[in-house]
């Protein structure tokens, strides 16, 4: 009884088997079957690696986005913050002269 176990237990796992490994005859000496080609440890190449960051944004274009969107909420807290942001510069100033003008 455990000799008929035992090869219904191999009948079972022989599809699995050639299923999961490859074929010897579809695999040419030396290739591996994981990967597609072999990596390479030597020097760095010439070419420019890969950009995987965007590239800086203009700081200055940026101030100035942040500036309309306050002067288009057109409230003071949002000069204010603006200011609070960026106390330095002409847009800063711009900023100061139309909060006082509302406030007056």
């Amino acid at each position: 009884m455990t000799k008929i176990r035992r090869s219904g237990l191999v009948l079972a796992i022989l599809p699995a088997a050639t299923v999961l490994l490859p074929f010897p005859d579809c695999i040419s000496p030396g290739e591996d079957i994981l990967m597609p080609r072999k990596a390479h440890a030597g020097p760095p190449s010439a070419a420019a690696p890969e950009r995987t960051v965007p590239p800086a944004r203009n700081p200055e274009i940026a101030v100035e986005e942040e500036y309309n969107i306050a002067r288009r909420r057109g409230t003071a807290e949002a000069l204010e913050l603006f200011i609070a942001r960026h106390p330095e510069g002409a847009l800063a100033e711009r900023a100061r002269a139309e909060l006082l003008k509302m406030k007056r």
